[in-house]
């Protein structure tokens, strides 16, 4: 299948929504001098200001875009909802880094919070963060039912049946041999959840109809998990400094991974037959280019380095 992410077109639009993320970011948060809280003010914008692909945003932008409404109200929503799986993703983070969980000391290519500032202040970062990004949703200008199925859409995706979830089972499951079935539940969860719903939100936003619901949540289940796979093979197969994290940290912790169960090259054609999975749901979609970005998302996310 050809790819659409080495076109110039995609790497526009892919900068393009980076940008409009880091803005709406900004604007969301508190400002580092704020009192009476300033060092921890300053720790939140450090967790989210830090870098990152910004891929959860991405997908609420390109699923926006996808269901093809322009008005300036959903355009301040889709800033809103990119802004609060950006605040969930940095949140999980920043609590998977303290030293109860995976005790790492890099993120993004520099010290972890807990590392910077310390780990009382990591944990209540992490923890402001949360309703932060509540607040962004409950203040999207667009109808409040629509604003209810958000709300209620990020706490199904961040909580003990989504992202918590799934690394309550990851710390469970350290040095056990799960099946090829719990180790996808497990990663549906962890990771597959928050990148469901950002692209969810995209078409909540949108106000988009429930067929076209449908195809995006087909799309979305194959990338989320597409992934989480891609993450176990980069943890074997890239370097630290190309991670921007600790590479090989699964396999010297003995976690199951997709790369310990199926093996490098396995693990590797599932992932393709995700992306291609992804692009036959947006053929129900339709063709143009309300759906590219969505597509060469699906193609960054399988064949991305890093």
């Amino acid at each position: 299948m050809s790819t659409i992410t080495t076109l110039p077109q995609f790497a526009s639009w892919l900068e393009s929504a980076r940008r409009r993320c880091e803005d709406a970011l900004a604007r969301h948060l508190p400002k580092a001098e704020d009192v009476p809280a300033a060092r921890l003010h300053d720790a939140m914008r450090y967790a989210v200001l830090g870098g990152g692909k910004r891929v959860r945003a991405a997908l609420v932008y390109a699923a926006g875009a996808a269901c093809g409404s322009a008005t300036q109200p959903v355009a301040n929503g889709l800033d809103a909802a990119a802004a609060a799986v950006e605040f969930i993703h940095a949140y999980s983070l920043v609590h998977d880094d303290l030293p109860c969980m995976d005790d790492d000391v890099m993120r993004r290519g520099r010290p972890t919070l807990h590392v910077q500032f310390d780990e009382a202040c990591a944990l209540l970062a992490g923890d402001a963060l949360q309703p932060l990004a509540f607040g962004c949703l409950a203040q999207m200008p667009i109808a409040p039912a629509l604003v209810a199925q958000a709300v209620r859409t990020l706490a199904e995706a961040s909580g003990s049946l989504g992202m918590v979830g799934g690394q309550a089972i990851d710390l469970d499951s350290v040095g056990r041999r799960l099946s090829l079935d719990e180790l996808e539940t497990m990663h549906r969860m962890k990771t597959g959840a928050l990148l469901r719903a950002s692209v969810a939100l995209g078409a909540v936003v949108a106000g988009a109809a429930s067929p076209m619901r449908r195809s995006l949540d087909t799309y979305a289940q194959a990338i989320g998990l597409a992934f989480q796979v891609v993450d176990d093979v980069l943890d074997v197969s890239a370097d630290s400094a190309a991670l921007g994290k600790t590479a090989g940290k699964d396999a010297a912790e003995n976690k199951p991974t997709y790369v310990s169960l199926l093996g490098l090259e396995r693990a590797r054609e599932l992932a393709e037959a995700l992306r291609i999975e992804a692009h036959n749901a947006l053929r129900e979609l339709g063709e143009g280019q309300r759906i590219e970005p969505l597509a060469g998302l699906a193609d960054y996310i399988v064949l991305r380095d890093r």
